[in-house]
């Protein structure tokens, strides 16, 4: 069951929505929870830890819809909104997508677009749930097993299962949240974790919409890996629609503005779990020196920027904007490499 809160200050509303998905409430399929502006909303919402999408109005008293978007983006990143207001005009649309607003519907409401609306949003919710469950479970795994998996760790096989690996063609790409850093040392740890959550959610979801998948989270950073067909396409996609889906976010806490430097390479790399047999803790990465290079290009990245190096240039130019930045000096290269920045 998902529950839905829902957040406008006409009463008639909580009626209406009553009576259109009663079949959905008697099934247990949605149960929704009311509130009458922004402020009752957040209350609620403790109150209501589980619920997973919320549709609010945008003019509300004490608290309107779009502070409400805010307020939701530092304290609860994995709700999603959309926003049901009478007022539809382009600046309150971008202003609302700007704060978090997953999707946006205009009053008369239109029960079927709404219906639709819920619907993708409810899978969306879904579909980061279970990515972070898989990585809370693969965490959990690593240091709780029980003795039949014990027994086998021990052993030839297990041994040899996990010294096999294999050389593959793929793009990685570095993200680093330029400037969180300050943020760690002058915040909460409950406001500076909630806060870079939420920035790692909406990288995650660019990357995973074109195919990549997390290979680890460093600190502030993502190492991210795409393979396949046109696996470096696909990365360059992925971080541009990341770089402008964080430059659209708002000001933060002591007016932190987040921008990303991104770093991407392309190429021969080594696939296989990585790690202590001993300490029985192991990751399944990639490494090597298309991955080094990686993470070099985006330390020379300034903040906002895509940077690659010269052969992924060649490969992607006809079908991206570039501009060329010059030589730099990576770590252990012997000689000047020329880089790009990603444009468009």
């Amino acid at each position: 069951m998902t529950k839905i809160l829902v957040a406008d200050d006409e009463a008639d509303l909580e009626v209406l929505i009553k009576q259109k998905f009663r079949q959905k409430i008697r099934e247990q399929h949605y149960e929704f929870v009311f509130a009458v502006n922004g402020v009752d909303a957040l209350e609620k919402i403790k109150q209501h830890p589980d619920v997973s999408v919320v549709l609010s109005d945008i003019n509300m008293p004490e608290m309107d819809g779009l502070t409400l978007l805010s307020r939701l983006g530092e304290s609860s990143p994995l709700i999603k909104a959309v926003i049901v207001s009478a007022y539809g005009d382009m600046d309150n649309i971008r202003t609302a997508m700007n704060r978090g607003a997953f999707d946006f519907i205009t009053k008369p409401i239109n029960f079927e677009d709404l219906t639709l609306t819920m619907e993708k949003t409810i899978r969306h919710v879904g579909q980061i749930k279970e990515t972070l469950q898989a990585i809370k479970e693969n965490n959990i795994l690593k240091m709780y097993v029980d003795e039949t998996v014990l027994n086998f760790m021990g052993s030839r096989e297990y041994e040899s299962s996990i010294t096999a690996n294999e050389t593959l063609e793929a793009t990685v790409a570095f993200i680093d949240i330029c400037g969180f850093t300050a943020i760690s040392e002058n915040e909460k740890p409950d406001t500076v974790v909630k806060l870079l959550n939420s920035y790692f959610d909406v990288i995650v979801k660019e990357i995973i919409a074109q195919g990549g998948y997390i290979d680890k989270f460093i600190g502030d950073a993502v190492m991210a890996v795409f393979k396949g067909e046109y696996h470096l396409d696909r990365a360059l996609d992925a971080c541009l629609a990341v770089r402008k889906q964080v430059n659209d976010l708002p000001e933060t806490v002591s007016t932190y503005k987040p921008l990303v430097s991104i770093g991407i390479n392309s190429g021969e790399m080594i696939s296989g779990n990585i790690g202590s047999a001993n300490l029985r803790r192991l990751d399944y990465t990639v490494i090597g020196d298309t991955v080094n290079t990686a993470q070099r290009l985006q330390s020379a990245a300034a903040p906002g920027q895509v940077v690659i190096n010269q052969a992924a240039y060649d490969q992607i130019k006809s079908s991206f904007r570039c501009a060329s930045i010059g030589e730099v000096v990576l770590k252990n290269k012997a000689n000047p490499v020329s880089i790009y920045e990603v444009l468009d």
